[in-house]
């Protein structure tokens, strides 16, 4: 039997990118410490499960995390696992007592992404004829391009990355398109089949979309010394300021709020946009904040918390109050 400091056991879930990120987080760990040996273990939790229904409609983000939480304390040494890998944008804004974010690594990618449907010859949103059906099962995603585009009808697609390609390509689909995050299809080697990569101009992504988050037990020294040296600067200012930003406008698990941040090195400036969006995409308030990083955690925060207060006074506050998610006709 290996000496426990030797092993670091790796939960995450089950689905194909969840392992993937899993073991990407399995080679960094084993790469910066090589005389360490990681395993990992993939959980089907709750939210995996249930694929009728859209996820705001029953209990959010902690659908995600319960199970694999309960692990970071099991009893039972054998069972027990060191740290939990999430995709960031999945986990709540606030953990509950007991667990912390451990760190976050190198983001990729954090754009959402247009697929058109297999054998399709249009290049861009611009380009469907009006009545044409988006699949996306994300009030953020179908609230900004219902401002843009409104003669486009949305509808969702629930499942996972191959569930939601197949649905599309399938020759009865309804779609015309599917919107996914850039970062999945990356990982999971499916670039090829992206048509366009959405900025700003068209799409904020969602909070800390492309980035791994690491959940570990609260004040867990070992843990958080061996994840010092896997995270990364950049992606953790950039994604502690979204969740400050996100956490402060109270935002839910599926509420409309889009960002878009960058941190430049040599001014230590980071810089965050946002966007709250009424569902049916006709109120919006669009806002940036700007600032000096000296503490990396309280800065970031800082910064994501001001940026809050700027576009509740601008009204962003009155339009996330008339969303009531049980009303919302996907």
């Amino acid at each position: 039997m290996q000496d426990h400091h030797h092993t670091v056991r790796i939960g995450g879930r089950k689905s194909k990118l969840a392992v993937v990120q899993s073991h990407e987080i399995k080679d960094l760990i084993e790469t910066a410490f090589p005389h360490y040996n990681c395993t990992v273990r993939a959980l089907k939790t709750f939210g995996d499960q249930v694929h009728t229904k859209p996820l705001y409609s029953f209990g959010g983000k902690a659908l995600w995390t319960k199970e694999l939480e309960d692990l970071l304390y099991e009893k039972d040494k054998e069972k027990r696992i060191d740290l939990i890998v999430h995709s960031l944008k999945d986990m709540p804004t606030s953990l509950p007592d007991g667990f912390e974010i451990g760190c976050i690594t190198k983001r990729v990618d954090p754009s959402d992404c247009l697929i058109m449907a297999k054998g399709s010859h249009y290049k861009g949103l611009d380009d469907l004829p009006d009545g044409s059906v988006v699949g996306t099962s994300s009030i953020r995603r179908s609230a900004q391009l219902r401002r843009r585009f409104p003669k486009l009808v949305f509808e969702s697609v629930r499942g996972n990355i191959e569930t939601r390609l197949s649905k599309l390509d399938d020759p009865v689909t309804p779609f015309s398109c599917i919107i996914l995050a850039t970062a999945g299809l990356v990982r999971l080697n499916l670039e090829h089949r992206i048509t366009q990569r959405l900025n700003s101009s068209i799409m904020y992504h969602a909070v800390g979309q492309g980035a791994l988050g690491i959940e570990i037990r609260s004040k867990d020294p070992w843990v958080s010394e061996l994840l010092e040296k896997i995270s990364d600067k950049h992606s953790t200012i950039c994604c502690l300021a979204e969740r400050s930003l996100m956490r402060t406008l109270e935002g839910g698990c599926s509420v409309p709020i889009g960002v878009e941040s960058s941190y430049e090195d040599t001014t230590r400036t980071l810089r965050l946009k946002g966007v709250v969006i009424s569902v049916d995409g006709t109120e919006a308030v669009e806002d940036e904040f700007s600032m000096v990083i000296d503490d990396t955690r309280q800065d970031s925060i800082i910064c994501g918390q001001q940026l809050a207060q700027n576009m509740i006074k601008k009204g962003a506050k009155s339009i996330l109050d008339q969303i009531n998610l049980d009303k919302v006709v996907q």
